[in-house]
């Protein structure tokens, strides 16, 4: 798959301030994309009498370029301790994202140029810890694979952790783009987690994302580079067929990788969910999406949030449960969720 390229970028007046500001301010001109300059990358306006559709598609070919002006993180259990956000949202276009749902018109990608900043935040909350292990989570509002061709930060990022005797940052991406940074000093401090699914999850609902070969063929690099490595199977649909497609996504990862004890993998498990709210946007945003949004073939958690029913639920638990410990038998499962 291409690397993301935008249609019109937007940058921050304060970001010009800032060395990579400049270089992207630069580099966007030179490849004749628009550039408009604003005065706060929180304030973009779009054309609200596009539809939806457009709106959403819209947003996924803007690029802002901000300063991160707040640099006390939030927790991002049960991930991580905090959330570490270099850039906001990403290009693909998976129909069910909660994260798309959350900034809803403002779903279009940010970078934030303040990267020294950031990373000295990061170091007074590892000191926080007091002499604990400080985790970091790099993906809670982005795929920061996807615009790394860009900025470059993840790279500093990781060389930052791998010099942090107690800090360590983890990271899940949709994409395939990691050859720049398999030859890091990285010394095991960031950990690799690539979302994966059926090949039927993939081509139906996760629109501009790598295929499963594409990500199992990073994933195997990743892993050969020596960084930690690990899988979310996310969101587990439940369709005709489930069973026999994620036994073919399992079978298929464990052929590609090189599984020992001293390497263990780790497994997150999330089940597929959705809101009143996300319900509502992606049937304006998809009209013709083959998600199942029935509210009364779900269980209602509360907080408008609908899921499998229990008794699905837990067969759906125990089959990818008992699939992964059958061919990663040296895998620990986090949780399902």
């Amino acid at each position: 798959m291409k690397q993301f390229k935008a249609k019109r970028v937007l940058i921050e007046d304060q970001a010009l301030e800032y060395s990579l500001g400049r270089k992207l301010d630069k580099r966007f001109k030179e490849e004749g994309i628009p550039v408009e300059y604003i005065k706060s990358h929180n304030r973009v306006s779009p054309d609200e009498q596009m539809s939806p559709t457009a709106l959403f598609n819209w947003t996924k070919e803007t690029l802002v370029v901000g300063v991160k002006k707040t640099l006390r993180f939030k927790s991002c259990y049960p991930s991580a301790d905090y959330r570490l956000v270099m850039n906001t949202s990403c290009p693909g276009k998976c129909e069910y994202c909660y994260l798309s749902t959350n900034l809803g018109s403002a779903s279009y990608l940010r970078v934030y140029v303040n990267v020294e900043e950031i990373l000295e935040a990061a170091k007074k909350h590892i000191a926080k810890g007091e002499g604990k292990i400080v985790s970091f989570e790099a993906s809670s509002s982005s795929d920061p694979i996807a615009v790394e061709h860009l900025t470059g930060s993840l790279k500093k990022l990781i060389e930052f952790f791998a010099k942090e005797e107690k800090g360590r940052l983890r990271l899940v991406t949709k994409f395939a783009f990691v050859d720049n940074l398999l030859d890091i000093k990285h010394n095991q401090h960031t950990r690799f987690r690539f979302s994966i699914n059926s090949n039927y999850v993939i081509k139906n609902f996760e629109h501009l994302t790598a295929t499963l070969d594409e990500r199992i063929t990073a994933a195997r690099k990743i892993q050969q580079a020596g960084y930690p490595l690990g899988f979310i199977l996310a969101p587990l649909m439940i369709y005709d067929g489930w069973q026999k497609d994620y036994e073919q996504t399992l079978k298929k990862l464990s052929s590609e990788l090189t599984i020992t004890q001293n390497q263990p993998l780790s497994f997150e498990l999330i089940m597929y969910r959705f809101t009143t709210r996300s319900k509502k946007l992606i049937e304006a945003r998809f009209p013709n999406t083959k998600l199942k949004l029935d509210k009364d073939s779900h269980h209602h958690k509360g907080f408008g949030k609908y899921v499998y029913p229990e008794e699905k639920a837990e067969r759906l638990k125990e089959f990818i449960e008992g699939r992964i410990k059958y061919y990663f038998p040296q895998a620990k499962i986090e949780y399902f969720t």
